[in-house]
């Protein structure tokens, strides 16, 4: 009697691995699937990423720029400020100058009448001759004045002479005789200013501030003119007076800024940690 053949365990082995094998590769494909959206999802967030940092960095490059841009701008304002400020002052200081300057020239033309007037000899009267008329073939005699008239040049070296030795008492008069008697001389103006370094050196800065203003305000051209102003401004702030003092010596700066005087003005200033420029 022959029996029935049964199903052969190797075929369904066979059968379950192939259907096994058919899954994993869905799995596999299903993964590609999902790691290619990740990539292309991934790709896009950073594009927006890298787009977003450029569009900050030009955000930043554009402020940065407008920032520098109205900082020139303000620096630009301030030195226009600045410089029509200066120039403003520069023009009432000059119109000061004029004025003193010619109240000067008119008290000195008034001083000059004054001493022609005292130098012209007085006629002797004669018998029988007019009043005031002097006798014929006599010269008339030299007024007393013309003699008490001391040399220029000799004064004023004499009273360089007598500052140097310290002895201020007799150059003062030396040189307050070149102002006197010649009040038109350049030396005069040179000699206003040794009385304001004479009144410095003694302390009174009071009265060296008033020869050094005598020396701005009626030689305003005078080879001291810048070492008057320098003097001035040290006196002022030796005196307390800060903010005066400080206005001398930026205007000295202002006015000579290549002398000497004005070197010593920045150093003092930069001394007391003060800008050489005021805003």
């Amino acid at each position: 009697m022959v029996l029935g053949s049964a199903p052969s365990p190797a075929h369904a082995t066979s059968k379950e691995i192939i259907e096994l094998q058919t899954q994993v590769q869905q799995l596999l494909d299903m993964v590609q699937r999902l790691q290619s959206t990740l990539d292309t999802r991934f790709g896009v967030l950073q594009h927006l990423a890298e787009q977003t940092a450029d569009d900050a960095n030009r955000m930043t490059a554009t402020v940065n720029a407008l920032q520098q841009k109205l900082s020139v701008q303000a620096e630009s304002v301030n030195g226009k400020l600045d410089t029509n400020s200066g120039q403003v002052q520069s023009l009432n200081d000059s119109v000061d100058e004029l004025k003193s300057r010619v109240a000067k020239i008119d008290k000195s033309l008034q001083e000059m009448q004054t001493q022609l007037q005292n130098l012209q000899p007085q006629p002797n009267a004669t018998p029988g001759a007019p009043s005031g008329v002097a006798p014929t073939g006599e010269p008339p005699a030299p007024g007393p004045a013309a003699s008490q008239i001391p040399p220029l040049k000799e004064t004023f070296q004499a009273g360089v002479r007598d500052y140097n030795a310290a002895k201020y008492d007799v150059a003062s008069g030396e040189f307050q005789d070149v102002i006197h008697y010649y009040p038109m001389d350049d030396l005069a103006g040179t000699a206003q200013f040794y009385l304001g370094e004479i009144a410095y050196r003694q302390q009174n800065y009071a009265d060296a501030v008033k020869s050094y203003n005598a020396v701005l305000e009626g030689f305003p051209g005078s080879t001291k003119a810048s070492a008057a102003q320098l003097r001035k401004g040290l006196s002022l702030l030796q005196m307390n007076k800060k903010d005066a003092g400080i206005h001398e010596l930026r205007l000295l700066i202002q006015r000579h800024p290549q002398t000497p005087e004005a070197a010593q003005a920045r150093n003092k200033l930069s001394s007391m940690n003060v800008r050489a420029t005021g805003r």
